[in-house]
């Protein structure tokens, strides 16, 4: 299979590429808006409740604190709900592409993926670009995120692929999902430090895969430090049986896909 996308490459490449320019066709700023959407919401974070609403982190004085630990937390975890819904949804919408095209179907997942990652990029390189403009850059410690971000959408994209395989036969599966990951995004301590809960609640958000790659990429951002790599055990896990599952998923029932579809 990856012997497969790798031929397939310059097919990959050129629908990220497509899909990244179809978003901004005929508007008169073209692609600035791919900057000034993202710079948007880092300025909303940091003014809203750094300033305006004056939220603060227990234990810490800088009052862009919070901002920050929000701001780390929802654009990882944006990313990673976007793999999970597309993912879910791509095999049905590209269903005259599966009929019609010799191609690696797995393509469609991986394309879903690299669209993601192009649109993180942008927002989270603006949002290290002002963490270097406050003097709030973590330093070497931020190269620790790779291999916490490489496990959080291996995790997404073996939860989509295999949740994509079953909503083709069984729709009810999108309605299902868009409710649980809001339900998921609650359990993940995005909006709220682990701190303020209870021991029973904190138990309970140590099962949660994501759990520990958002407390890793806080502990980085917010206090420029290597996180503790015992983190990464069990989101590694997870991804690992994601992926197995999804693969195992899509090879068993892709041809009946097709024909459903």
């Amino acid at each position: 299979m990856l012997t497969d996308l790798w031929h397939y490459r310059s097919f990959v490449l050129g629908m990220v590429r497509r899909e990244f320019q179809a978003r901004y066709l005929n508007s008169v700023l073209g692609n600035v808006w791919a900057l000034v959407g993202p710079l948007s919401t880092i300025i909303i974070y940091m003014v809203i409740f750094g300033s305006i609403m004056n939220a603060r982190l227990p234990g810490v004085s800088d009052r862009l604190a919070y901002g920050i630990f929000l701001c780390v937390g929802v654009t990882t975890w944006a990313m990673f709900a976007e793999v999970v819904h597309r993912c879910l949804g791509i095999f049905v919408e590209q269903a005259n592409l599966l009929k019609k095209t010799r191609f690696p179907r797995l393509a469609l997942p991986l394309i879903v993926l690299l669209s993601a990652a192009v649109n993180f990029s942008i927002l989270f390189g603006l949002f290290l670009l002002f963490l270097v403009a406050t003097g709030r850059f973590p330093g070497w410690p931020v190269l620790a995120l790779l291999p916490f971000l490489v496990v959080q959408q291996s995790l997404a994209v073996g939860l989509g692929v295999a949740l994509g395989v079953v909503n083709v036969f069984f729709r009810d599966v999108g309605h299902a999902v868009a409710v649980l990951l809001q339900l998921w995004f609650w359990l993940t301590p995005i909006v709220y430090p682990q701190q303020i809960v209870g021991e029973s609640v904190r138990r309970l958000l140590g099962l949660n895969p994501l759990t520990h790659v958002v407390l890793a990429y806080q502990e980085i951002v917010l206090r420029g430090t290597w996180p503790d790599w015992s983190q990464l055990l069990l989101p590694a896990l997870c991804a690992a049986v994601a992926l197995a599952v999804g693969v195992l998923a899509f090879q068993r029932l892709s041809g009946e896909m097709v024909d459903c579809l």
